[in-house]
Formats: structure tokens, sequence, C-alpha cells
């Protein structure tokens, strides 16, 4: 009598596990995917979950459906931060290729610089009226750091791109607390844009927003990693949102605000 119980038993859940057998196999392809998944294997495991939701036509025990509809966020959750991840992992790959010759280009024009006579450029004390986009000289600041960051904006102004990436990163390693890093982390950021190299773009604009969100360059450095993104294709364009939304309900005092909300209502039409 016991061993029949047993097999009574096996049988009641060999039938529980029938009867959700389709679901059990979604779940087991998502916790796959979910420790190493590409844009196609999410692409897949999306598609599959509409096909076995469309199959059981709604036949389903409630449990079934309950599953499905968990399954369904998760899988939205996931595709929301692989959309968020995949650009940092592709620049990751794309610097750590990079990082010599940078290393090397920023040592050469740093020398270059230091050969440049630092008299030539308007000091702290008595200097020159600043031209459009350069800083009057602060209190507190030196007339090398204040001659420094003129001489990098030189080089964006004139559209000398890779000059303009290495004098701006030299001026924030030697001086990261400058009232005008945000500056100059934004224009480093651009001239990586105007170079099209959007990836590592958008990860630039990003690190302006994490470390002076409350500098005059946040809202324009939001906005423009949203452009960045939508360079990229219609893969971020989810992505692309979140930064125009930001722009809308972080800064609503910004100039650019209007321009974010024209872009989202082109990328929901679209």
């Amino acid at each position: 009598m016991e061993s029949a119980g047993g097999g009574g038993r096996a049988g009641r859940a060999g039938g529980r596990r029938r009867s959700r057998g389709p679901l059990a196999l979604a779940l087991a392809g998502l916790v796959g995917a979910s420790g190493c998944v590409t844009m196609a294997d999410y692409e897949k495991l999306r598609v599959r979950v509409v096909k076995l939701e469309r199959g059981q036509g709604g036949t389903g025990s409630p449990e079934d459906r309950s599953r499905f509809a968990d399954l369904a966020s998760e899988v939205e959750r996931l595709g929301a931060e692989m959309q968020r991840l995949q650009g940092r992992v592709e620049v990751s790959e794309h610097e750590a290729k990079q990082a010599l010759e940078e290393a090397r280009s920023a040592r050469a024009q740093s020398a270059a610089g230091a050969a440049t006579p630092g008299a030539a450029m308007p000091g702290a004390a008595g200097a020159a009226p600043a031209e459009a986009g350069e800083p009057a000289p602060e209190p507190g600041s030196s007339a090398d750091e204040v001659a420094a960051y003129r001489a990098a904006y030189a080089h964006w102004r004139s559209n000398e791109t890779n000059a303009c990436i290495d004098r701006f990163r030299n001026f924030l390693q030697t001086y990261p607390a400058s009232a005008y890093a945000d500056d100059a982390a934004y224009w480093m950021a651009d001239c990586y844009f105007k170079n099209g190299d959007f990836k590592t773009a958008v990860l630039r604009f990003d690190d302006v927003v994490a470390r002076y969100p409350k500098g005059n360059k946040a809202a324009d450095a939001l906005y423009r990693q949203g452009e960045a993104l939508l360079r990229l294709g219609p893969n971020y364009g989810k992505a692309a949102s979140k930064a125009f939304e930001r722009v809308v309900k972080e800064y609503p005092d910004s100039a650019l605000v209007p321009q974010a909300r024209r872009q989202l209502e082109v990328l929901k039409a679209g």
C-alpha cells in the first residue's frame, strides 16, 4: 500500500510538471539568458514567450497565466537593462584596445604643451578678456589653470578634435577640482562625438552628468548623450528616450527641454 501511495504521489507530481512544461522551458531559457545574453538571444527569448502565450490561447490554468505574466515582465526588464549596459560593454572593449595609443598621444601632446610659452596665454590677474566660450578667471584659479583650459578650448574651436581630447584629458588629470572641470569634460565628450566615436561619446556625456549633476553642462550632456545613442542605430532608441526624458524631468528650466520633447515625440511616432 505504501508503495502504491508513493506511486500515486509521483503520478500527481508528474501531472503537475507536464501541465506547465512549456512554461518551465521558457523559465529555464530566461535563467540561462540572464547569465550571458546577447541582443539576439534576448529577441529569440521574447519571441518564444509570445509564441508560448499564443499557443496556450488563454486556456491554461490561472497559475500558468500568472506565471506567463511574470515571465513577460521579467523579459521586458531584462531588455531594458541590456539596452542600458550594452553601450558601456562595447565601449569598454573599444577603449581597452586604444588605451596604450591614447596614453602615448597624451604624453606627446603634454610635452608639446610644455614647450608652448605660457606667457602668451591670458592669466588670472589682469587677464585679457575671454573669447566666446572661454572662462573668465575665477577667484582661486591659477594663471596656469586658466591658460590650460583656454589652450584646450582653442583646439575645440578649431575642430582639432584629437588635440582637443588630449588637452582636455590632461587638464582634468591636472586640475580635477577645477571650476572648469565640468566644461572641460563636456567639450572632450563633444570631440568624441565630432570624431564619429559615438559609443565613447555616450560614456563621456554620461560622466559629465554623473560627476557634475548640478553643473551648467549637465542638461546639455544628457541631451547630447541622447543624440549619440540615436546615431548608434534603432536598437538604442529606448536608451535615447530615457536620456531625453531625464532632460525634461531633471532639468525643467533648461533651454533644451522643448527639443527633448520633440525628440521624444519623434521616437514614439517611429
